[in-house]
């Protein structure tokens, strides 16, 4: 039977680095992100109630930056676009799941306690940094303002209570030296109970 191990955290944490190193050392990892990626797109059946909610199609596609900027600004909107989008990603993680063969599989997740999918997991990793980092690491990789790093930080469940709820916890305050030897340390934990 398969165990599945959760991996969140807060936005711009380095959260992404984790399932990255995991995928590199023959780990299966699941993206919540990739499968929410699906939703967009003509074909999928969340397109269409998608653009039934919002003005966002720009050529003939929905626009994720017109999107971003209703839902980070509207918690209604937010709201009625994860009542479309978690549902589907529920769903194929669930699948995923089914059919894996691993002995261990990891899902990425970034909104784990805010959709609920933390029912899905066996273990939880949280990815934590300081605030002071999260704000930095977004405004550099999004060129965002001051206001709108807060803004979308504050769009998320506290890390602080992330980290409550976390089975595992991996600092990534630090340089990348510091990052693997925390994943190491984890990961070694994990195998023990497998």
């Amino acid at each position: 039977m398969v165990k599945v191990i959760g991996i969140t955290g807060g936005i711009a944490t380095g959260k992404s680095t984790v399932p990255k190193a995991l995928k590199k050392a023959g780990y299966t990892v699941l993206d919540a992100d990739e499968i929410a990626h699906q939703a967009y797109l003509p074909d999928n059946p969340c397109y269409a109630q998608i653009i039934e909610h919002f003005d966002v199609l720009e050529e003939g596609a929905i626009s994720r930056t017109k999107l971003g900027a209703i839902v980070f600004r509207d918690e209604k909107a937010r709201k009625q676009l994860e009542d479309i989008i978690h549902p589907y990603v529920r769903s194929c993680l669930i699948e995923g799941i089914r059919k894996s063969q691993d002995a261990l599989l990891f899902i990425d997740v970034p909104l784990l306690f805010e959709a609920h999918f933390d029912d899905l997991c066996d273990a939880i990793i949280v990815v934590s940094a300081s605030r002071e980092i999260e704000i930095k690491r977004l405004m550099a990789r999004n060129h965002f303002s001051l206001e709108e790093a807060s803004r979308r930080i504050a769009s998320q469940m506290p890390l602080e209570e992330k980290v409550k709820r976390a089975t595992y916890v991996i600092d990534n305050s630090y340089d990348r030296m510091h990052l693997k030897k925390c994943i190491d340390r984890v990961m070694k934990e994990i195998r023990m109970h497998v």
